[in-house]
């Protein structure tokens, strides 16, 4: 294991230990320790999902790939709600929305001194499409010969996806596409992988192999070290990025939980939280926390929504809006966040510009519940589970509070937890009841991955024609304003089916050691585009 990382622990514990036993306040104690552990040449970033699968095609954890943009690079990168910044790709141009061509960094290289090519853009697509290979994700759905699970019906090739030259190649859609979908969905999605290191290993060997779990051949501003399940990732500086090289030299993602996040914050054994609904303190320590010098602490909305996802497999539509009747999310806020969230009404947040203004969350109420029960011919003799992943507090906290509602219109209710990588494999193999659990919303509107039929995220298993038809429409759709239309009527869809019962967005909480000049921005996506350029006084 490596000395640094352990040796920093180390001190760091003992001033923890030194800060639990002084007999003046913590606040005193941490203000005292907070800038003098914090340095120069390491970042220590704070998560409290750990990462699971490191597979870059077959991650769908939100900590897991946020944690591989430091070392893998995509074309673009946004930086703001339909702000795209070049990458890996210089331009990304198209003149009929249909046809599109991309020209690579001349200087982009990998790690190993080769350069990133247009052979390696269009393997990393095509191995994407091969319906032989585990993927998350659908982004290559509106892509010429790709069917709606993002897969090729036949061939082992996406037809149109042409190498023009060493660093130029182009891909068409299967009709005229909003141009900002394609640059999302390919552009700032998809890690692109080495050819000539990938393109070596059995299809069956990909997520369990060290080109994944231990990569040494990446494009991004970092390199990876070593990955130490639940504890930390260590990664180095690449000298030779394309982009500049790093100036802060090393750095840890160190996975805790909130409580302790919210200690090792204080004491210097974090420079900044992850934010993102992945790193986050407990509502009770925000207080102390902003009282420690040294320390920047500001709130913002998020673009992450929590909900009960609801196996749609197990459940009709009448027990599923019986149990957002039953649950009163305003408690939730209120007793849980202290009022630092916003109740949604549907599966985006309200930071979302395709958030439905018009649509309110379906109201607490308790007789209500009961009348959609009566509708069904469910046996509520059953006992159900609610499935929560260990991690976070407040969503730990609010399964008490959910049990209880729904026992109260005459569920029978246990929890069972988790950790977060067993939840997910749980959640995708349907072998649940309700599961809590929550998701990064993307500013394209486009909800396939989650709740298309073929979504790889799709985990209330909801397999609905019309709302499968609002989502292909949407898709196709070039004309803004009238995605918008077509959004606010799926969000209005989405409340009928109650395939989840959308519970909160909460207010990401900002924290930051004041040494460091750079970190999480307004628009939490695109946090990392600049990271290479980040100091440390």
């Amino acid at each position: 294991m490596n000395k640094k990382f352990w040796g920093f622990v180390l001190t760091a514990s003992m001033m923890v230990l030194a800060a639990c036993g002084n007999t003046g306040s913590t606040d005193e104690a941490a203000s005292s320790t907070s800038q003098s552990t914090v340095s120069s040449d390491t970042l220590y970033v704070g998560v409290t999902n750990p990462m699971g699968n490191l597979s870059p095609i077959n991650a769908s954890g939100v900590s897991t790939r946020w944690v591989q943009r430091y070392y893998f690079d995509t074309l673009l990168e946004m930086t703001n709600p339909l702000e795209f910044e070049p990458k890996l790709a210089d331009t990304f141009e198209t003149d009929d929305n249909q046809t599109y061509t991309v020209k690579l960094n001349p200087d982009a290289n990998w790690t190993d001194g080769t350069p990133v090519t247009a052979e390696d853009v269009v393997f990393t697509l095509n191995l994407f499409a091969n319906p032989e290979v585990q993927t998350t994700g659908l982004y290559l759905t509106a892509l010429e010969g790709v069917n709606n699970s993002g897969k090729l019906e036949e061939g082992a090739e996406i037809p149109n996806l042409t190498v023009v030259d060493e660093k130029t190649f182009t891909f068409k859609t299967k009709v005229p596409t909003d141009p900002n979908y394609v640059k999302e969905m390919i552009g700032t999605n998809i890690f692109v992988q080495p050819k000539h290191v990938v393109g070596e290993i059995a299809f069956a060997d990909l997520d369990g192999s060290d080109a994944f779990s231990k990569p040494t051949v990446t494009s991004g501003p970092y390199k990876f070290v070593e990955y130490m399940q639940d504890s930390h990732m260590e990664m180095t500086a690449n000298e030779d990025y394309y982009r500049g090289a790093p100036e802060i030299k090393s750095l840890f993602i160190r996975v805790m939980s909130g409580t302790n996040l919210a200690t090792e914050l204080q004491t210097g054994g974090v420079t900044f939280n992850a934010g993102g609904g992945i790193g986050e303190i407990a509502i009770s320590d925000i207080d102390m926390v902003s009282a420690v010098e040294g320390l920047t602490l500001k709130t913002q909305s998020a673009w992450t929504a929590q909900y009960v996802y609801i196996n749609t497999t197990r459940f009709d539509e009448n027990i599923r809006r019986a149990m957002t009747h039953a649950i009163n999310r305003d408690t939730i806020v209120d007793n849980l966040i202290k009022g630092n969230a916003d109740v949604i009404a549907g599966p985006y947040s309200p930071a979302s510009p395709y958030y439905n203004q018009d649509l309110e969350p379906l109201a607490y109420d308790p007789e209500k519940a009961k009348e959609y029960v009566s509708k069904s011919d469910y046996d509520m003799s059953q006992p159900i589970e609610i499935m929560v992943p260990t991690g976070n507090k407040v969503r730990e906290q609010s399964a008490n509070l959910i049990e209880q509602d729904l026992e109260a219109v005459g569920f029978t209710v246990e929890q069972v937890t988790y950790d977060f990588p067993t939840t997910l494999e749980k959640a995708r193999a349907a072998d649940y009841d309700l599961y809590l659990g929550g998701i990064v919303v993307p500013v394209d509107p486009d909800l396939t991955s989650y709740f298309g039929a073929a979504g790889g995220s799709n985990y209330a298993h909801l397999n609905d024609p019309e709302v499968n038809a609002l989502l292909e429409a949407g898709k196709s759709e070039t004309d803004s304003a009238k995605r918008k239309e077509i959004y606010d009527e799926f969000q209005v869809m989405m409340q009928e089916k109650s395939p989840i019962v959308p519970l909160y967005s909460q207010h990401d909480v900002i924290i930051k050691q004041d040494a460091l000049n750079g970190g999480i921005k307004e628009y939490w996506g695109g946090s990392l585009y600049d990271v290479h350029e980040w100091t440390l006084n």
